[in-house]
């Protein structure tokens, strides 16, 4: 089977897409045909071993997983025999931080693992995308107790995670900002934010108004910028460690945040993300953003976009495209 491989930690240019032994499940595992998985974030920090703290789970010197992927979509060609939850012809889709080796033809994933069924009536890309922006948005959230008396501030609104954390804070009732550039005003505004603030023109650490919570889900402020439009007892979360790990720091030692304080989402649940993410799917609550979809052999591209900073939403890998048009 063809897969994205890399021998170790650097740039788009260490992938190679080559010729690797198709997995064969074990008797608790199922093998998936993957058809979309997405190029994200976490996939470039995987890549480039970077923040080192990842290397802790992914190998300090070297990559434990050669191919690349932390999340898919797909359909169950074969099952093990303990396997009882999924049967042969199941659309599924899933996401591990850690790695998936999910850039790849085929995979083999365990039943018990953040494996589900897909949300019915939508596609392999769709319900690809559905996956890491919304997992980390979703641990944004359940950290806060949000409600409909609450404003919100979304730094990053056109990201997968922002975009995600949009949707999620509307469901909940809040009111929310929406920051993001002059071309995604339209979109974000489609996701139900109440206001925008585009970064192009203004600084939102400037704004007016004050907040219960700054979500920064692309990490490029820090508590101290955006402190002063935290109302009393305000909440910043940033999707990044921050400055020498400022936010994991003051999330520990919060006697020295006053009043203000931050907190770290560690994002554990993900079982809990994608049921939360099935159940708002099937209420037509939520809808991914799709940017670009790339084939298989221009992964490279792929990630170079995704480094760049200048995605919208989501960029989806198609894999087995041709069984998949």
């Amino acid at each position: 089977m063809k897969a994205c491989v890399r021998l170790k930690y650097g740039g788009p240019e260490v992938i190679q897409v080559t010729d690797v032994d198709k997995p064969v499940p074990k008797s608790n595992e199922v093998l998936v045909k993957v058809h979309a998985a997405t190029v994200n974030r976490t996939d470039c920090a995987v890549l480039e071993g970077s923040p080192w703290i990842m290397r802790l789970f992914i190998g300090l010197f070297t990559p434990h997983n050669k191919i690349l992927g932390t999340d898919f979509a797909g359909i169950v060609e074969a099952v093990g025999d303990e396997v009882t939850e999924f049967k042969l012809g199941d659309k599924v889709f899933g996401f591990q931080d850690n790695g998936l080796r999910s850039h790849a033809e085929y995979l083999a994933i365990g039943e018990n693992k953040s494996l589900a069924k897909m949300p019915e009536k939508i596609g392999y890309e769709d319900a690809a995308a559905c996956l890491e922006g919304f997992h980390y948005a979703y641990n944004f959230i359940n950290k806060t107790g949000l409600s409909e008396q609450h404003d919100v501030l979304v730094n990053g609104a056109s990201g997968a995670i922002g975009s995600a954390t949009v949707q999620l804070v509307k469901y909940f009732g809040a009111k929310v900002t929406a920051v993001c550039s002059t071309k995604s005003i339209d979109q974000i505004k489609a996701l139900g934010a109440d206001r925008i603030i585009d970064y192009q023109e203004e600084d939102f650490t400037e704004d007016s108004q004050s907040y219960d919570f700054v979500f920064d889900t692309v990490g490029k402020s820090s508590f101290g910028q955006c402190k002063k439009i935290l109302k009393q007892a305000g909440i910043y979360i940033s999707s990044e460690l921050g400055r020498m790990a400022q936010n994991v720091f003051f999330a520990v030692f919060k006697p020295l945040t006053g009043s203000k304080k931050v907190i770290f989402p560690l994002p554990i649940n993900v079982k809990q993300s994608i049921e939360f993410v099935k159940k708002m799917t099937h209420e037509g609550k939520f809808k991914p953003l799709i940017d670009r979809t790339y084939p298989m052999e221009k992964i490279a591209e792929a990630f170079r976009y995704v480094r760049s900073g200048q995605k919208i939403g989501n960029v989806i890998l198609k894999i087995n495209a041709k069984e998949n048009a």
